[in-house]
């Protein structure tokens, strides 16, 4: 398992800028022993699947996203809503308020790569701004949302002495900041 924690809108309303997780580097990968595949047990990648990946353009850089395509399926959109072979894909984790309203001819999802989008679809740069992800880029799936913090506007990319003193003000806001709420919520 890893910790990851969302820096962006991109998933809303489902994953929120402050979401901690736990994200399951096991499940989609192959043991090297018996032991292994006994005790940690593993599945294939799923339409619907929350997961983790190195960004294809910049791969030190983790993203989270959802599965829409899976290799060799053809997918379409038409005016916001995602076909896959055909079939209206039913996804009630994209508010409508979210679903932007764009459209791609039909393509197909090539052999050991994946289209990924985020739930907020207008905020969203995904497989539509940047293309498939491979399968060796995928991390793995989330898990759960440990904790949330709603973060103030003073905790975003700070450095050196503004660090410690966010460090401080999280501390001192832990009980009216944290989204109790949210903590230990399955994704």
């Amino acid at each position: 398992f890893q910790a990851f924690k969302i820096p962006t809108g991109s998933m809303q309303n489902n994953l929120l800028i402050g979401d901690h997780l736990l994200v399951n580097k096991f499940m989609f990968g192959p043991g090297d022993s018996a032991i292994e595949r006994a005790l940690l047990p593993e599945r294939s990648i799923r339409r619907g699947d929350v997961v983790v990946f190195k960004f294809p353009e910049e791969p030190e850089t983790d993203y989270i996203k959802r599965v829409i395509g899976l290799p060799g399926e053809t997918l379409e959109i038409r005016r916001g809503i995602v076909y896959v072979d055909g079939q209206r894909v039913e996804d009630p984790y994209v508010k409508e308020a979210y679903r932007l309203l764009d459209t791609y001819a039909p393509f197909t999802v090539p052999a050991g790569r994946y289209w990924v989008m985020g739930d907020h679809r207008d905020r969203s740069s995904d497989s539509r701004v940047w293309g498939f992800v491979p399968r060796d880029l995928i991390k793995g799936r989330a898990l759960l949302i440990w904790w949330s913090y709603t973060a103030g506007p003073n905790d975003i990319n700070l450095r050196g002495m503004d660090q410690l003193k966010a460090i401080g003000s999280k501390v001192a806001h832990l009980l009216t900041r944290s989204r109790w709420s949210r903590c230990f919520t399955l994704i």
